[in-house]
């Protein structure tokens, strides 16, 4: 069925680069693994959105493939659009893991190991 509506035109899976002067008029939009785009990269994508459309973007902020220095565009995407009217934010918690239950752990004690190097961090300055 999937490959049926692919071949149809109806669903449309396309890199990133592809987007720049696109406008997706009556489309579900979905960006994935958007934890590595740059934030010129996150603005071109969402600028893309025409009439009758809904964007979902996904993406885990804490597995960034980025080299060092770069930004991650959808880390930074929170703080841009934050109050803007029409934009919603999920975020994820260990309880919402559908793999292996110790997958949840995992999540859950990197989560800690991360705010407690930030804590160090902000004492050290």
């Amino acid at each position: 069925e999937t490959g049926r509506l692919i071949e149809r035109g109806t669903i449309e899976i396309a890199p990133l680069a592809y987007m720049r002067g696109r406008t997706l008029n009556d489309a579900y939009v979905i960006l994935d693994e958007a934890q590595n785009t740059s934030p010129e990269q996150m603005k071109m994508f969402l600028t893309r959105l025409g009439f009758n459309s809904k964007m979902v973007i996904t993406g885990d902020v804490t597995q960034v493939d980025l080299g060092d220095g770069k930004r991650s565009g959808l880390m930074q995407v929170r703080s841009v659009l934050n109050r803007v009217p029409g934009v919603e934010f999920l975020e994820f918690t260990g309880d919402d893991v559908v793999r292996h239950r110790i997958v949840a752990a995992i999540v859950e004690a990197y989560g800690r190991h991360e705010e407690r190097r930030r804590a160090a961090e902000e004492a050290r300055s």
